[in-house]
């Protein structure tokens, strides 16, 4: 990060790598004005946009809060690698496109697809496809979140929502998600643990201190949580298809 910085302020100090960088900019708006070269660089952009989806996944979906609770979980119920974490992302993953198909479905039609046929330009391509998300994340999004997202970027507190930037907006959305997350942990914490706490306490009456209670209670764990019916109350929990 610090090399990509310091190669920028170069060409920005640097009269002819500035021309160079202008020059190409130009070269590449002019080839976008031809039909045939224009669909090649529509899909070069959107290829190349793939390497930011990760991080995309991470911010402006519940993706962050799945992967917490599920992680949280698995060591509430004190197991090491199982499920391992290819299960565990991969059931993220699923989740969150189930919960978020109508809002992805509302991006490709109004964004995705005009860019591709090359209706719309890439800026407005841009704009229209943040409008959902936007909406998505303001809908999920508490106001105490919005609040700290918009003092830590320094800006006067604007009239309405949509007058906010699209970065404050996704940082109050992850910041909500990072505590719904831990709220959630804490109520699947607190059984197991009960379940910890009794079980110690049984061996200790009975002189088996050498016994690890982790152990012993590994197997009451994995049974109050499959015969409560754990993954369903927590899916459901999680997606707010329970409610």
């Amino acid at each position: 990060m610090i090399a990509l910085l310091a190669a920028v302020s170069a060409l920005a100090a640097d009269p002819v790598a500035a021309d160079l960088v202008a020059t190409g900019v130009a070269t590449l708006d002019t080839a976008s004005s031809d039909p045939q070269v224009s669909s090649a660089v529509r899909w070069i952009v959107l290829l190349t946009s793939l390497s930011v989806l990760p991080g995309v996944a991470l911010l402006m979906t519940p993706f962050t809060r799945y992967i917490i609770v599920f992680s949280l979980l698995r060591q509430a119920l004190g197991l090491q690698q199982s499920p391992p974490n290819q299960v565990l992302i991969g059931l993220s993953v699923i989740l969150t496109l189930a919960v978020m198909k109508p809002t992805f479905d509302q991006v490709n039609a109004e964004a995705v697809q005009p860019y591709l046929a090359g209706t719309i330009e890439t800026g407005v391509a841009v704009d229209v496809g943040m409008a959902p998300m936007r909406r998505y994340m303001l809908e999920n999004t508490d106001r105490q979140e919005l609040k700290t997202a918009i003092k830590v970027a320094r800006i006067t507190r604007p009239d309405t929502l949509e007058d906010l930037p699209s970065a404050v907006v996704v940082t109050g959305f992850a910041l909500t998600e990072l505590e719904r997350a831990f709220v959630t942990g804490v109520k699947i914490y607190a059984p197991f643990l009960v379940v910890d706490l009794v079980v110690a306490s049984i061996l200790l009456g009975m002189g088996m201190m050498m016994v690890p209670p982790a152990v012993i209670s590994l197997p009451f764990k994995l049974l109050l949580f499959v015969l409560m019916d754990g993954w369903s109350l927590l899916v459901l929990g999680l997606t707010g298809a329970g409610s």
